[in-house]
């Protein structure tokens, strides 16, 4: 008799699918107080909306972990793809700290099969939208966690995989290095970088990029100078038009292109020759509110990668030896989901911000 009431009571639940959810929670709580204490219903309810798994259940499940990662090349952490004997490829700090999440999953569930990170590119703005409609199970992209204006409502920060990493700033014009210099050498017996930066960069260009702790910095702090918001680094670089005359932005980003990609820039320093930060940063991985286990499986992570001196081995490696960016992709380089990246990606372009 129980197994006859149990498939009619089934039965009836699965017809009203077809009238919504709202029809299906009416009728499980008339029926609730007539079978108080009876399973039944919880038979019904988990056949209409099975358990939900956890999300690294969710990733062992998939043998997938889906990753975000800006495709505005942030050198070293990102580098712009390239083509290799294995296809097109992706590396740089933020790829190898992927690659050690990767490693840590596929030995949380259980080492049968790898846990495969499938990157997907995308514009940096775009990260956040991703992450929110589920596209994504966590992304990186040199994300500063601890900048006033930074952390949109619904994602969590892990602990950091990069300390001191800082706003910077560089110029091509000597004329303005000294005169920033002049400002701190005012200030020698009372230290105050803010105000020696708003004073030595008072009237002039300042670019920093869209969406980044740059522009933050910049709107909440350098209200004197005429700011132009930039979608890349490269825009910034390139833009002739107005002259630029000084560049905020990673200082680790800046200290790497200055040295490697764009020798004509110079870091902004203090009289002593120490580069200029603006102010501190640390850069986290970031992942959904409620992942409240993967959460946990990062954080253990990265203090355990900390603890060993892994971290801080791969920041050395890409921070401060000698190599080829290109060797290294076509040895270590990860794949990347190609219908992520913008059909048409350009660097973009530059325009005043508002009130400059």
């Amino acid at each position: 008799m129980i197994v006859g009431r149990s498939r009619s009571i089934i039965g009836r639940v699965w017809s009203l699918k077809q009238l919504g959810s709202q029809a299906i929670v009416l009728f499980l709580i008339a029926l609730g107080y007539l079978l108080q204490g009876c399973g039944l219903v919880f038979d019904a309810v988990e056949l209409v909306q099975p358990l939900a798994r956890d999300e690294l259940s969710a990733i062992c499940s998939r043998g997938q972990v889906r990753v975000g990662i800006s495709v505005e090349p942030f050198r070293p952490f990102v580098f712009p793809a390239v083509f290799t004997d294995e296809g097109v490829r992706v590396t740089g700090l933020d790829v190898e700290l992927i690659r050690e999440v990767a490693d840590a999953l596929t030995a949380y569930c259980g080492g049968q099969k790898p846990v495969v990170p499938t990157l997907h590119l995308t514009r940096f703005r775009d990260l956040f939208i991703e992450m929110n409609e589920g596209h994504l199970d966590l992304f990186v992209s040199t994300i500063g966690g601890n900048v006033p204006g930074a952390r949109p409502a619904g994602l969590w920060y892990s602990i950091p995989y990069f300390h001191n990493g800082g706003i910077g700033a560089m110029t091509q014009k000597p004329e303005v290095a000294e005169r920033v210099r002049a400002q701190f050498q005012k200030r020698a017996e009372n230290p105050d970088t803010l105000g020696a930066i708003q004073a030595g960069l008072s009237g002039l260009t300042v670019t920093a990029q869209k969406g980044r702790t740059s522009q933050l910095y910049a709107e909440a702090n350098l209200k004197n100078t005429r700011l132009l918001i930039c979608d890349s680094l490269p825009a910034a670089v390139e833009t002739k038009d107005p002259s630029i005359d000084v560049i905020i932005s990673k200082h680790s980003i800046l200290d790497y292109v200055t040295k490697h990609v764009w020798p004509d820039w110079r870091l902004l320093t203090r009289n002593d020759g120490t580069p200029l930060i603006l102010t501190q940063e640390h850069f986290s991985v970031v992942t959904i509110e409620e992942h409240r286990r993967l959460q946990w499986f990062l954080n253990n992570l990265l203090y355990r990668l900390e603890e060993s001196g892994r971290l801080e081995r791969m920041r050395r490696r890409w921070l401060e030896e000698d190599y080829a960016p290109t060797r290294r992709a076509a040895t270590e380089g990860l794949p990347f989901e190609v219908s992520k990246v913008p059909e048409h990606y350009d660097q973009g372009q530059c325009r005043f911000g508002a009130g400059r």
